[in-house]
């Protein structure tokens, strides 16, 4: 009887170098980052973990303490929206000048055009630099100069936040029909005409709805920088963890996840209405409902600035704005000898090994959440895996890397794994929506020919995801190399800790030698992923 060949596959001599290509560069980025998987288990590490998961239980729950955590809460919505408000307030004329459909000077020829085009350029290095650097990072500046307190917290949300709505908008309104909003400059409207009666209409839904998933984004973000002591719920989460007080932790923790899952739940709920509101109200996007909800939100940030009391005559007088203005002449010129520059270099490189493994491990992590996640297990199943998938993204990375640290020690495995667990939830929520929306028909077609199921998803299912997978992936790994360079905070290691020991010191020189790096590493990696991006999507690929 002759023996049945089977065909080979033709891929894989390009999966096999695929892999060998990863390892070669994932080895020296793993010694890097001390990835040390089995000191987990170490007795030492189990005990001194495992007693402080132990003082969790039970959480907190005295009444003192429930009145601070109130407060605490609240504080944290009010930094999150009155930031957010800064931050609208920065935007919208930033993302005026730099909208190339409501620039005058590209009307016609002349030297205007030119210096035009040069201010547009200034400004939108000016973005780069606002929303490149993490918003912990202008709160850590600002607690410096302004000392503990919200006010440092609505301030680096507003810079951070500024620069990505400003940029965001512009996209936006450049996207759209620009027709209407040259016909009202070529006719001599001002730019404010041409964007409300050319742009807006158009994009009015779009704006909101991005303005709205940012203020969720900025819950989260005020969580996080208050471990610098900028405010809420975060300065109370730093404090405890550092007396070792699980019972307080752990009440926190809880809010955290009510806080942040509220947040999501509010956000989706506001982006529904703005949708409804839209698709009622034609053309303007904006219904009765939708400005109602407005109104709303309008109080909320009016009441936010009353609670918090930030104080902005004083912030803003001339004593004030010549102590900022010494504090940041301080920073000039940077340290650039040649022994730091090997430091920041070495500390640039762990952030680049925390950032792209932590988020390896979180897309290997997530597909295999995001199966049970999909539905293909059952009802109860999927509903368990979400739940986690939940938790695990609604916990910020900078909380992970504490308890990483206890678990594993400092150093930059503690942000490999604070980053891993966050990020999975993240990667495995949306890898489940993409398994979800993927063509049936070439998983059926396997099974129907007697392939198991397993054949039947790495070669019916995972292809047709796959590209839209690695762009989540690579999207993630822009947001968690900003992540990784502050990580080092909490001591994960990276540029984070340089930043946090050389400011301590008050070594301004070196520091803003350590925030350029971050910068130019952040500008680096959006690049080097918007490239990836674009290979991965191109004929052939």
């Amino acid at each position: 009887m002759l023996a049945v060949k089977h065909p080979r596959d033709p891929a894989a001599p390009g999966r096999v170098a695929a892999a060998l290509l990863a390892l070669v560069i994932l080895w020296p980025l793993a010694v890097v980052g001390e990835f040390r998987p089995w000191i987990l288990f170490e007795a030492q590490n189990l005990r001194v973990m495992g007693g402080f998961l132990a003082a969790f239980l039970p959480p907190a729950s005295g009444s003192e303490f429930l009145a601070y955590l109130g407060r605490a809460t609240l504080e944290t919505l009010a930094i999150a929206s009155a930031g957010m408000a800064l931050a609208f307030v920065l935007a919208v004329p930033l993302a005026m000048a730099t909208t190339q459909a409501l620039s005058i000077s590209r009307l016609g020829p002349g030297a205007g055009r030119r210096r035009g085009e040069w201010l547009r350029a200034a400004l939108r290095m000016l973005l780069v630099v606002l929303r490149g650097l993490p918003e912990l990072v202008w709160a850590l500046l600002f607690v410096r100069v302004f000392g503990l307190g919200p006010a440092a917290g609505v301030l680096a949300l507003g810079l951070t936040y500024g620069g990505m709505l400003a940029k965001v908008y512009a996209e936006i309104l450049e996207s759209g029909d620009s027709r209407p909003a040259r016909a009202l400059l070529e006719a001599g409207g001002s730019r404010l005409q041409a964007l409300c009666y050319g742009l807006l209409p158009g994009a009015a839904q779009e704006l909101t709805s991005y303005t709205v998933y940012r203020w969720e984004c900025a819950v989260r973000a005020s969580v996080v920088m208050g471990f610098v002591g900028a405010g809420g719920l975060g300065q109370l989460m730093d404090q405890s963890m550092r007396m070792l007080n699980g019972g307080e932790a752990a009440s926190i923790l809880l809010t955290f996840l009510l806080l942040v899952l509220a947040a999501d739940a509010l956000s989706g709920l506001l982006r529904r209405q703005l949708g409804d509101g839209a698709a009622r109200a034609g053309a303007l996007a904006v219904g009765p409902r939708a400005l109602a909800w407005l109104l709303l939100l309008g109080s909320a940030l009016l009441a936010s600035y009353v609670w918090l009391d930030l104080g902005l005559a004083a912030l803003l007088s001339r004593a004030a704005l010549a102590s900022m203005a010494d504090y940041f002449r301080a920073f000039f010129p940077l340290d650039l000898s040649s022994g730091w520059l090997a430091k920041v270099a070495w500390g640039s490189l762990e952030t680049v090994a925390i950032s792209a493994l932590g988020t390896l491990l979180a897309a290997l992590a997530g597909l295999l959440l995001a199966l049970p996640a999909s539905g293909r297990y059952g009802q109860g199943l999927e509903q368990l895996t979400r739940f986690l998938l939940n938790a695990l993204r609604s916990v910020p990375e900078l909380v992970w890397a504490t308890l990483m640290a206890l678990a594993a020690g400092l150093g930059p495995f503690a942000g490999i794994l604070a980053l891993a667990l966050h990020t999975s939830g993240v990667l495995g929520r949306l890898f489940a929506e993409a398994l979800q929306n993927a063509p049936p028909r070439p998983r059926d077609a396997l099974l129907e020919a007697g392939a198991p199921s397993a054949a039947a998803f790495l070669y019916g299912t995972l292809p047709e995801v796959s590209a839209q997978l690695i762009a989540y992936s690579l999207y993630r790994w822009e947001m968690n190399i900003r992540m990784a360079a502050i990580l080092g905070f909490v001591g994960a290691g990276g540029l984070g800790q340089l930043l946090y020991v050389e400011l301590s010191l008050f070594h301004y020189a070196q520091a803003s030698t350590v925030i350029a790096a971050m910068l130019v590493l952040s500008v680096a990696v959006d690049a080097g992923s918007a490239w990836l991006r674009r290979w991965l999507a191109a004929p052939g690929a």
